[in-house]
């Protein structure tokens, strides 16, 4: 744990806490997706599954503390999209690991850029997480970087499907691309909730300063 992080653990609590803990598992989960859709070696499906699984029962410990506590460090309906669109993201990195798998998708060029972006994204939410309690303005900086790195994947998507209809001369192409497509789908979802998440990091910020 670096000095900086020591800092912020003295004013975070369980909350916070919880939801720092479900992006760093996010976080691995992104990084994992990264690795799998190069290097996939038939457990991939089952490592991104078992990340997805602890994320969601971090997000079940935080909905119970939620229920059961009355006084929380910000408003309790921005703990809980957070936490939602955070853990959505993991369901979106599976659902794109099985479907590459079940439709036999390799993954191009702007796939691997995309779901790189992605992962910093992830990157950016985890740290605009141990940021908010104790330096919020901070945590609304990486939450706007994520913000920019949505703007990117949205980018590189509108070129995926460009290139896709470009390349559709005939059935069997059409054909490949509409499955690459449903990937495609899967990973830019991936990256919008990663945005939400980060609009509600921008709103906690606005009401915490």
């Amino acid at each position: 744990m670096g000095f900086l992080d020591v800092i912020a653990n003295k004013k975070t609590d369980k909350f916070v806490q919880l939801l720092i803990e479900q992006a760093d598992v996010t976080v691995e989960g992104l990084r994992l997706l990264e690795t799998c859709i190069l290097q996939p070696d038939g457990t991939s499906v089952e490592q991104i599954k078992e990340k997805e699984y602890e994320a969601d029962e971090i997000r079940r410990v935080l909905i119970d503390e939620l229920h059961n506590t009355f006084i929380t460090p910000f408003d309790r309906e921005d703990i809980f999209n957070l936490s939602l669109n955070v853990d959505d993201m993991l369901d979106y990195a599976l659902t794109t690991i099985q479907e590459m798998e079940l439709l036999s998708i390799d993954a191009d060029v702007h796939l691997q850029e995309m779901i790189g972006l992605i992962r910093q994204e992830a990157e950016e939410l985890a740290m605009a997480m141990r940021r908010l309690t104790a330096n919020p303005r901070v945590a609304g900086q990486h939450a706007q970087r994520a913000k920019k790195l949505e703007s990117e994947v949205e980018d590189i998507y509108r070129r995926a499907i460009a290139d896709l209809f470009t390349k559709a001369k005939d059935f069997k192409p059409l054909m490949i691309m509409l499955r690459r497509r449903e990937v495609y789908r899967h990973v830019a979802n991936m990256s919008d909730k990663a945005n939400a998440a980060a609009d509600v990091v921008g709103m906690v910020v606005m009401k915490l300063t």
